[in-house]
């Protein structure tokens, strides 16, 4: 029982590990969260989520490694990622500015998709899947809390640690929407504030992908 409950806790800390560092993926959370609230923050966290379940199941079926093996493949979705990342930081500095009267239904969906385009094209999840997905998805066990008496484990490839890993993701995107929202209520500029960081974060991420595709694919 004891290393099940290890085992779930690598499993969340793995997904945290992936949802959790800043980047391109945040940014976008973060402004979805600040200018339209918090269903369309987790709207647009869930749409990564989707995009990981999706590399999961690839890497199953052996899919994901051909990305490694395939400098021209990933050269190319590195600058469709890098493009839509460059768009979408256009997007987000107009927004910035810009008075919401949408339907809440359709500014989810948009964050959603947005999200999920972006994850989908991030050769970085991708690496993350080749390096720390590999150890989450192949059968095994290893020590935990080493020095310790006992002789904890985790274990690996099993339906806990793979359940838990995903918990830890769903975690991340309920919780970071969540203290954004609450931050906001409490001051009147962090919205745009937010806005336009995460359009500068894209902005950046964006010009590293397409000039990381043009010399991959020159």
């Amino acid at each position: 029982m004891l290393e099940v409950l290890v085992s779930a806790v690598a499993g969340v800390v793995l997904g945290l590990s992936l949802a959790a560092p800043p980047g391109p993926m945040n940014a976008v959370i973060a402004e979805e969260s600040v200018l339209r609230g918090w269903r369309s923050g987790f709207f647009a966290g869930l749409g990564a989520m989707t995009a990981d379940a999706c590399f999961f199941v690839l890497a199953l079926a052996g899919v994901v490694a051909v990305v490694r093996d395939a400098p021209l493949v990933r050269g190319l979705m590195v600058g469709v990622g890098g493009l839509l990342m460059l768009y979408f930081a256009y997007g987000a500095a107009k927004d910035a500015t810009a008075t919401f009267t949408a339907d809440a239904v359709e500014e989810d969906a948009k964050g959603f998709r947005k999200a999920f385009a972006l994850a989908i094209t991030n050769p970085y999840q991708i690496i993350w899947w080749l390096t720390a997905g590999v150890g989450l998805l192949d059968p095994g066990r290893f020590g935990a809390l080493a020095g310790l008496p006992g002789e904890l484990a985790v274990t690996t490839g099993g339906p806990v640690i793979v359940a838990s890993f995903f918990a830890g993701i769903a975690l991340w995107i309920t919780g970071f929407p969540a203290a954004l929202v609450a931050a906001g209520k409490r001051v009147d500029s962090f919205a745009p504030a937010v806005a336009y960081l995460s359009a500068g974060v894209l902005a950046l991420a964006g010009a590293a992908f397409v000039y990381d595709a043009a010399t991959t694919l020159a």
